[in-house]
């Protein structure tokens, strides 16, 4: 699981202009990481532009899901990731950044590529576990862990409950055994 990019857009006219952004491109080849950066940037502006306002999409391309949210502010939230980053995590981020840049900078500010938003880098590192980055899903992680505990711990306590039965019809034999013995040491 990883996350590619974060990337915020103002799509206040029919053009998106993007805002800020941050990009990890540590998985790429050295001589491939500038034009997979500006295939990110080029696909990210189109999703925002053909997201609508209040929508929230997810675009799948060349192994990647493109997470977009607008909101109606005229604001919208890019996250690229790989195609097994959990869709529930990338659209609670989008929503957390989204808000903290509205809260952040005042609309007036939003010009292109002038906005320093530090907290997409920090995001960009925190978010690459989203086990560790979402309590939700921790927590739901944990709760696997105890199910498969639970259930080794029941075929345990089910495989004891067949030898005790076998215990108690060998002592069943046993004694019937010892009956018949004794009986015949009588005589």
């Amino acid at each position: 699981m990883k996350i590619y990019s974060i990337t915020v857009f103002s799509t206040e006219n029919e053009e998106a202009v993007n805002l800020a952004g941050e990009y990890d491109l540590s998985g790429f080849g050295f001589f491939q990481r500038g034009s997979v950066q500006e295939f990110m940037k080029f696909f990210s502006k189109t999703v925002a532009e053909r997201t609508r306002p209040g929508q929230r999409l997810s675009v799948e391309e060349n192994n990647c899901i493109f997470y977009s949210y607008v909101r109606t502010e005229g604001l919208a939230g890019i996250i690229i990731c790989d195609s097994e980053y959990p869709q529930r995590v990338a659209f609670s981020l989008l929503s957390k950044i989204i808000d903290e840049f509205i809260v952040k900078f005042a609309r007036n500010t939003w010009q292109p590529q002038t906005i320093s938003y530090p907290e997409l880098k920090t995001y960009l590192i925190k978010y690459q576990d989203p086990k560790e980055a979402d309590q939700i899903t921790k927590v739901q992680e944990q709760l696997d862990e105890t199910k498969q505990v639970m259930n080794k711990t029941i075929e345990s306590l089910l495989q004891r409950g067949e030898k005790l039965d076998d215990l108690i019809d060998r002592s069943q034999e046993i004694s019937f055994q010892s009956k018949a013995f004794y009986k015949q040491a009588k005589k």
